[in-house]
């Protein structure tokens, strides 16, 4: 699998894995990222120890000189060289359960935050101590966290979790191709970026990556999320502090749909994952939400209701790009058909995106990529009002093992500047329609097709080089051909023979 590449991350996963015997792995990642996250606070925390102990009148226990820094204070029983220390004793995860405690207890923003549940007698403290002993290299020191090598171990154990869990563990975790895409289609260069399904942070994290690599500032960009799982919004937490991002994903877990705990948010640019064709979501229970602009959507599918969540959330510049099962394109159920055809018309909807199959650990489900704007006339880019561009990227990615596909740089930077060429961003190009990739489609076309947006519907099927060769002569090429290779498989065929007979088995 493609992901992050430090060297160590697969030796560290299979020698961390045996901790896991009977227990689920959705139980088993809290006490290997959790251990991870203990040693980021404290490698952050003994590197500045050592710094203010070369600083005259500098005191190393003084609180307030790690909160300057931004540095997590670590209490001396929740440091790794203690927890080290004393890793091969009974008591360990005790010990760890405490450590977790004293972190919480000196640092409000992690409060309820981190696991405490390190000495349940199920979980085996002989192997446990192993996988502390396995933590040995630096994780939260300046350099390390220069290369973010927490974030890097962090996402590809995350990555190796989904595959493990499967179908539950696609409910904290987007491939991060996929991720990727969305950001660097969206490019949150400076605003509000908000996630209402946030799962464990991977958007947001992007988000950060894509500020800094185009040499953008951190804090021209503020995060505002929401997570209805509990463990999963507690992970969000982690792998946003580990990362140094503040973030507002509000005092608690909550759902979306039934406690909003952004009401009055209008964010630039929102990314979102929504879990696909989710069925009991509580419907029937907001029939008069003041959300449902467009139409009520059905009690039996969340999809639409996620559609026009996001919207409602939609700053008038703003942009939203969010994944959905492929259904969301085509279906039509009564009520989403007239959703759609409200929102097409409305001229809210400005590309979408077909994806190719097998990017998700949890799903075989195809899946799509929706973009919508309340302003397709930005200031400084091309007037697309009246127009939807649609992108058919199915035929895109490549395996990355024997099940997933993931998109390569190149498969993004193709979608991505496709969508750019179209608004008008003169980096990118001028846009074209592409036989069989892209079309730039009037919305009176999108009407004729009763509303359907399958981009395989507009980009029409790309050219094949036409074939010059006579019927005749391919014939005589052809068989020619067939002949050789028919000779090859029969010297193939008596070599065989020949060996097996050398040892006694002829037939």
């Amino acid at each position: 699998m493609a992901t992050a590449n430090i060297g160590f991350e697969e030796k560290l996963w299979s020698m961390a894995d045996k901790l896991r015997g009977s227990m689920d792995s959705s139980e088993y990642k809290h006490v290997v990222l959790g251990l991870l996250f203990l040693k980021y606070t404290s490698d952050a925390f003994e590197e500045k120890y050592a710094e203010l102990q070369t600083i005259a009148n500098a005191d190393p226990e003084d609180r307030d000189e790690y909160m300057a820094d931004n540095v997590f204070w670590v209490p001396k029983e929740a440091r790794w060289n203690y927890i080290q220390d004393n890793a091969k004793k009974p008591e360990n995860g005790r010990i760890i359960d405490n450590a977790m405690v004293q972190i919480e207890k000196e640092n409000p923003s992690l409060k309820g935050v981190l696991p405490k549940d390190f000495a349940r007698p199920t979980l085996d403290k002989t192997r446990l101590g192993e996988v502390i002993d396995l933590f040995s290299f630096k994780v939260g020191d300046k350099d390390s966290r220069s290369k973010d090598v927490l974030g890097r171990v962090y996402e590809y154990f995350l990555s190796k979790f989904a595959s493990a869990e499967g179908k539950n563990g696609g409910e904290f975790y987007t491939p991060s191709s996929v991720v990727r895409l969305l950001v660097e289609m969206l490019q949150p260069f400076k605003g509000r970026v908000y996630d209402p399904c946030c799962g464990s942070g991977g958007m947001f994290v992007q988000s950060e990556k894509f500020v800094e690599e185009h040499q953008g500032k951190i804090g021209d960009i503020a995060i505002y999320g929401q997570e209805s799982n509990p463990t999963t919004w507690r992970l969000c937490k982690m792998n946003l502090a580990i990362r140094g991002v503040d973030s507002n994903l509000g005092a608690f877990n909550a759902d979306t749909f039934h406690n909003d705990l952004h009401k009055t948010l209008k964010a630039d640019y929102i990314l979102a994952n929504p879990p696909f064709n989710i069925s009991d979501w509580g419907g029937q229970r907001l029939l008069e939400d003041p959300r449902w602009a467009y139409g009520i959507p059905p009690a039996g599918n969340a999809n639409y209701g996620w559609i026009q969540h996001i919207l409602s959330k939609l700053a008038p510049n703003g942009v939203a790009g969010f994944v959905l099962a492929n259904g969301s394109m085509s279906t039509n159920t009564t009520a989403e058909l007239e959703i759609r055809s409200k929102l097409v018309n409305a001229d809210l909807v400005d590309c979408i995106v077909t994806l190719p199959g097998q990017l998700f650990y949890s799903t075989q489900i195809p899946v799509c990529l929706w973009f919508m704007t309340k302003n397709k006339q930005p200031k400084g880019l091309r007037d697309r009002r009246g127009e939807i561009l649609f992108i058919d990227a199915r035929k895109l990615g490549y395996m990355a093992d024997r099940t997933h596909k993931e998109l390569s740089a190149e498969d993004m930077k193709k979608i991505a500047d496709t969508y750019h060429a179209w608004r008008g961003q003169e980096e990118a190009g001028k846009y074209e329609d592409v036989k069989g990739f892209c079309k730039s489609a009037k919305l009176s076309e999108v009407q004729e097709h009763q509303y359907i947006l399958t981009p395989g519907r507009y980009v029409g099927v790309e050219d094949v080089e036409e074939d010059n060769e006579p019927f005749e002569d391919k014939m005589v090429r052809l068989t020619a051909e067939l002949a050789e290779q028919f000779a090859k498989s029969g010297q193939l065929e008596e070599e065989i023979r020949k060996r097996l007979g050398g040892i006694g088995f002829e037939f």
